[in-house]
């Protein structure tokens, strides 16, 4: 994935949609690799990653320059375009039968899958939520080392740069 920063901001936004029978959106920080933004619906339709995004730019300072995402027919929407647009946010898909254009995320999925999601299959919608909101918001982004990040967490990385990852309150 190739990113332009803007400056004080987060390098880019990758996402993608896909989790067992329900339907996941993501919005992932490229550079800290924090969870920033998602949702999850028994329905693939352009709110969900609407809502996803907006989750997103409620954390981030500066909205990134580039939004990347899979094919699917929800990022294409008029609607979730004329979000991005209104936020002055470049959308990016991938190419055509090219899985490594969103391997950022196609990776992050298959850590899911391994560590939420191992050998339970969540009960139903509510449970699949509590499962992910357990694992997003209580050890991957605030606890869980990764390598590319110094051996850091995707939050005590983040702290350590010098964008603010909080909206200032007006």
């Amino acid at each position: 994935m190739i990113t332009q920063p803007r400056p004080g901001g987060p390098a880019g936004c990758t996402t993608s949609s896909w989790l067992k029978r329900s339907r996941c959106s993501l919005a992932k920080a490229a550079a800290p690799k924090r969870i920033a933004g998602w949702k999850l619906s028994s329905s693939l339709a352009t709110p969900l990653v609407q809502e996803a995004f907006e989750r997103a730019v409620k954390l981030w300072s500066v909205c990134p320059a580039l939004h990347h995402s899979d094919r699917g027919v929800q990022y294409a929407s008029s609607a979730f375009r004329e979000l991005l647009n209104s936020y002055q946010v470049t959308p990016s898909m991938s190419r055509k039968a090219c899985c490594y254009d969103n391997a950022a995320m196609e990776s992050f999925w298959a850590t899911l899958k391994t560590e939420c999601f191992h050998d339970q299959i969540p009960l139903n919608l509510k449970h699949a939520q509590a499962m992910l909101f357990d694992y997003i918001e209580t050890f991957y982004n605030p606890t869980r080392l990764h390598s590319s990040l110094g051996y850091l967490s995707p939050i005590e990385f983040e702290n350590s740069l010098s964008f603010p990852t909080k909206r200032p309150t007006i």
